[in-house]
């Protein structure tokens, strides 16, 4: 086939992806020119361009043109849910038939496999996560790289571990891509890379580093790299910096109706992106809530809203991600501060693909570098805890599941699960049926490479404070961050253009907005099941906590993550805070929360068969770092209250577990089982106490403090043990 048919079929293809039936439609020369190295020189490329450019296009394209030469399906590995089904209906439209496979439809994995050993499905998605999964990985995934035509990695920033969005699964496609026949194209694709991520994604994928119009090469075979500019001409970038978070969020409310089309409202937590929602529902706008704890149907009902223009915005975290196409998007306003410019560009990159203008907000707030130092502390673990979980791993009988891991480590499942990937990747242990074993391969800490990721990692946030700072063009700012040596300035800012925006805001809105923020209470479920494995570290627990051993559904002041208590409470219960007394506004607002409890309905100030009694007392958990601080939040509960106060469940850490790095559920179990004790005259209260007992604490994370000594309490006769604490995380 000539270059000049080739090229025509490729421009057909374009014309039904993107519906036009005139068929005028044109690739663009870099869109061409990695097609062309996909289709007729069976290349390897990297394509970094902005959002909007039209990277899928490519490979849809490429897809249309190498299975009409017989060649086998394309694999498209992608982390963004929402975009791969976007992407199924695109490929649709070219009659391109493409499935996919990930966590939100389990049901269909083996039909969806069969067909592809058909020969039914020109795209498969698949998200990074499956190919590590031991039934995909061994059964599925040797066949599928066999017969693979187009391997694309999409969003391939991702690999780079330095960053923002690190998924330890897509280091799987270094085996993937060794294990590809020869001749078979692979294309990788993001839209935002500075010269450091360009340089590690093509190290990862094995493309060697590349900049500007040529690459290194893989064996005998040349990469291409296509890099182009990262102006968006539709977007014009502002700061507004507002006194508190009640100012912002009553700025939102009262001019979220002003910013053009629909759009979506980053927050940095579930918390606040709850808060959000909550607000701005009470101020009449129609909004839905998109987080890690939205369920996969409420998900996709949210993007459709928004794909229709039901909702004015989605409020979300980053569980959006940056996989959502919708062209007409007006805005992207950012309530709170993202640490790295990178994701920023990448989220912000969502509006305006289809408008000619679309706003763009960054309204930062005093917690988003508590918050980013939050998410920095679940970077890969230190040295000691990666060798003690490969000792444990060695030392078992059979693979160990990770329930049956985290009594014997100090690390949360999460950081478990992360951890595990990346010796998996690195061949030190390998997934199976039924958990984890240790290869006994040898194994080097990268102490240097782990170093120079933090150092990045705090470059970064320097360089988000400096894009809220600047007085200079904040696109050129960004573009000049992800290394677009074409940057310029934009002439649309707010620093080039002048401020779109007003800081002013109406007094009524923001005595509403502290009235959301400010009201206290946060329900805490107390434990029903002891963690999976404690028997093998020497703790008979197991199986369902005795109805009779349980605490009762407790109240918190507030979050850590929320955007109002959470910014009170922060400074009060942070490592650096100083020991004192109880603040008389957090004692009131616990005080709002005891109230607002009774009069729930089964509180003790109602009626009726579920109704609990009044507590008869007060009970304290010692406390090892804040000990005036319980202390006085006791007494003076008590004393407003008119309870007496019973005694405290004493703490005798004498090796300093309770102080140290937060663990996973089951070794702050071990810890807290350790050092809780009853001291004789608190036993001997609650045997006289005829009543629930309140349980006071200044801070619950994983419950298990709150779950011992609720335990105890109740063998030593509380009827009910209802916890109080100021924060929970």
């Amino acid at each position: 086939m000539s270059d000049t048919q080739l090229r025509r079929d490729a421009d057909a293809v374009l014309a039904d992806l993107v519906g036009d039936r005139e068929g005028t439609a044109r690739l663009r020369p870099d869109q061409w020119r990695a097609i062309e190295a996909l289709v007729a020189e069976h290349q390897r490329a990297l394509v970094v361009q902005r959002t909007g450019w039209g990277k899928s296009a490519v490979y849809f394209v490429a897809t249309a043109l190498l299975r009409k030469r017989g060649s086998g399906p394309t694999v498209i590995v992608s982390p963004l849910l929402a975009l791969m089904r976007n992407q199924v209906e695109a490929a649709a439209r070219a009659g391109i038939r493409a499935r996919t496979i990930n966590s939100s439809n389990p049901e269909e994995w083996r039909a969806i496999e069969s067909e592809v050993g058909l020969g039914e499905v020109d795209v498969l998605l698949v998200s990074p996560e499956r190919l590590n999964n031991p039934d995909f990985r061994d059964n599925v995934l040797p066949s599928l790289t066999a017969s693979t035509g187009l391997l694309v990695v999409d969003e391939a920033h991702c690999i780079s571990d330095w960053g923002h969005d690190f998924r330890p699964d897509y280091r799987r496609l270094r085996t993937m891509l060794a294990e590809l026949p020869s001749g078979v194209p692979v294309l990788a694709t993001t839209a935002t890379a500075n010269a450091r991520v360009t340089a590690d994604v093509a190290e990862q994928l094995g493309t060697g580093g590349a900049g500007g119009d040529g690459g290194a090469s893989t064996g005998s075979t040349p990469a291409l790299v296509l890099r182009g500019p990262l102006d968006r001409e539709s977007l014009s970038l502002s700061v507004l910096r507002l006194p508190d978070a009640a100012h912002r969020l009553a700025w939102l409310g009262e001019h979220l109706t002003t910013l053009p089309g629909s759009g979506i409202i980053y927050t940095l937590t579930v918390a606040a992106a709850e808060e959000v929602t909550a607000f701005l529902r009470q101020c009449g706008h129609e909004v839905a809530s998109y987080t890690g704890r939205t369920e996969n149907a409420d998900r996709e009902a949210a993007e459709a809203d928004l794909l229709a223009n039901r909702v004015k915005a989605l409020v979300a975290t980053s569980a959006l991600g940056m996989g959502f196409d919708k062209p007409d998007l007006g805005f992207v306003v950012h309530l709170g501060s993202p640490s790295s410019p990178i994701a920023y560009y990448q989220q912000v990159g969502r509006a305006g693909r289809g408008v000619e203008h679309a706003e763009v907000l960054l309204l930062p707030g005093q917690e988003d570098e508590a918050i980013w130092r939050y998410f920095a502390s679940l970077a890969f673990p230190a040295e000691e805890q990666v060798r003690r979980t490969l000792d444990v791993l060695a030392a078992s009988d059979g693979p160990m599941s990770l329930p049956a891991l985290e009594p014997r480590v100090e690390l949360r499942r999460s950081r478990l699960e992360m951890m595990l990937k990346v010796l998996d990747v690195d061949g030190a242990v390998r997934r199976v049926k039924g958990g984890w074993v240790a290869t006994g391969a040898p194994w080097q800490y990268e102490t240097d490479r782990y170093q120079w990721v933090e150092r990045q990692r705090l470059a970064e946030q320097r360089a988000m404070r400096g894009y809220a700072e600047t007085t200079d063009c904040r696109m050129e700012f960004l573009r000049r961050e992800l290394d677009d040596d074409k940057a310029a300035p934009c002439g649309r800012c707010d620093n080039c253009a002048g401020a779109r925006f007003s800081a002013t805001v109406g007094e009524a809105s923001v005595v509403a907005a502290k009235g959301e923020l400010r009201r206290p209470g946060v329900r805490v479920e107390p434990r029903r099941m002891w963690p999976t494995g404690m028997p093998s570290v020497g703790m008979d627990l197991k199986g369902r906590i005795p109805a009779q051993q349980q605490a009762a559904p407790g109240r918190a002041l507030g979050r850590l993550s929320d955007i109002g208590w959470g910014n009170r409470l922060r400074p009060l219960l942070s490592e650096q805070a100083g020991d004192g007394p109880v603040p008389d506004d957090v004692l009131q607002g616990a005080v709002t929360v005891l109230t607002d409890w009774a009069k729930a309905p089964g509180g003790w100030a109602t009626e009726g068969p579920e109704a609990l009694e009044r507590p008869a007392g007060i009970v304290a958990v010692e406390s090892r770092t804040r000990p005036q601080l319980v202390r006085s939040f006791a007494e003076r509960i008590a004393d407003i209250g008119r309870m007496p106060l019973l005694g405290a469940v004493a703490c005798a850490d004498e090796f300093g577990l309770l102080n140290g790095p937060r663990s996973n559920g089951a070794q702050r179990l071990r810890a807290v089982h350790d050092a809780l004790t009853m001291p004789p005259e608190l036993a001997a209260s609650m045997a006289a106490v005829d009543g629930p007992v309140l349980l006071i604490d200044d801070y619950t994370d994983t419950g298990w403090t709150l779950t011992v000594a609720a335990r105890m309490l109740r063998e030593a006769g509380a009827k009910e043990v209802l916890p109080l604490v100021l924060a929970t995380q």
